[in-house]
């Protein structure tokens, strides 16, 4: 996998404050039948997402970069247009993926903290590389899962961007989304092994 060198990696450990503070200023909401986020949740946990951004929370208040990537909200009618509720979200994780990997590289120091990636980055190439249809569990033929050939397609791409550090952006990992069919591949799998790639695709970047 390609990453950066170490001095790279520590000038661009710095954190975006200012990503985190402008996402709330004014959502465009939905209009007429179509529904949008609760601007009462959205708005709570954006306020949580600063205070923990910028303070120290307690532990049930503390925000981290996968928590505002699994961050969920209700639907209805006039909330916040979903589209720019979940771009703002996309740009507050990097935010709090730039602090996190500036606080993984003082904590373990610049030649650790590239060796944990490149260690983690080769767990996922290796479960890539087994043959195509066979790179995760499947559910039964009498449950739905994801198609295996569209998770196959994308498992490709991920692991060339792993293997060359190209031909894939964390925009388009976060926004996969997959058909499903009988005795497709469990979801969890998936689920669990895109997060873990968005995980390194911002630490590393």
């Amino acid at each position: 996998m390609t990453i950066p060198d170490q001095d790279a990696a520590l000038t661009r450990a710095d954190t975006r404050n200012a990503d985190v503070e402008q996402t709330r200023d004014a959502f465009p909401r939905a209009r007429g039948r179509a529904k949008g986020y609760s601007a009462v949740d959205v708005d709570a946990f954006l306020d949580r997402a600063r205070a923990s951004f910028e303070g120290e929370p307690s532990e049930a208040e503390a925000v981290t970069a996968a928590a505002v990537r699994n961050a969920s909200f209700a639907l209805v009618r006039g909330g916040y247009a979903v589209v720019a509720v979940d771009a703002a979200l996309g740009r507050v994780e990097d935010a709090f993926a730039a602090q996190e990997r500036a606080q993984a590289i003082a904590r373990l120091g610049a030649r650790s903290w590239v060796e944990q990636q490149r260690a983690e980055a080769q767990v996922i190439l290796d479960r890539l590389s087994r043959p195509r249809r066979h790179r995760f569990d499947r559910v039964s033929a009498f449950r739905y899962g994801y198609r295996i050939e569209e998770v196959d397609l994308v498992a490709d791409k991920i692991a060339g961007y792993l293997a060359d550090g190209t031909g894939v952006s964390v925009e388009q990992v976060r926004s996969v989304a997959f058909r499903m069919q009988r005795g497709g591949y469990r979801e969890t799998q998936v689920d669990a092994l895109l997060d873990a790639v968005i995980e390194i695709m911002l630490a590393v970047g």
